[in-house]
């Protein structure tokens, strides 16, 4: 409900929302072909973030269509990478290398 009256009361955010919800449906259906008219329609909006963000891909168009078309994915990795980071902030000023090292390897 509240959504709802926020994008009929602002241009602006109905805008981005449609921009963001397009790009998100163009990247999980991998189609490659609709990432070149979405560029155009986000260089073309009136928001400046949402210009910025299309060019900043635009000035990187090969990774981005590499990305969208490759089945392989970072993904397990980054959630690794992650999930040690978080154990490693937890553990901050608590104790040494070698109780952090345990906790790692239990955790593993």
């Amino acid at each position: 409900m509240y959504r709802t009256a926020l994008l009929d009361e602002s241009p602006a955010i109905r805008e981005a929302q449609q921009l963001a919800a397009d790009f998100g449906v163009l990247v999980r259906a991998k189609d490659r072909p609709t990432l070149s008219t979405w560029f155009d329609r986000a260089e073309a909006s009136a928001l400046p973030e949402i210009r910025s963000f299309a060019v900043g891909l635009r000035r990187d168009q090969a990774a981005v269509e590499a990305a969208i078309t490759s089945v392989w994915s970072n993904g397990q990795t980054e959630g690794q990478v992650n999930r040690l980071k978080v154990l490693k902030r937890q553990m901050y000023g608590r104790a040494k290398l070698d109780l952090l090292r345990k906790r790692f390897l239990h955790a593993a």
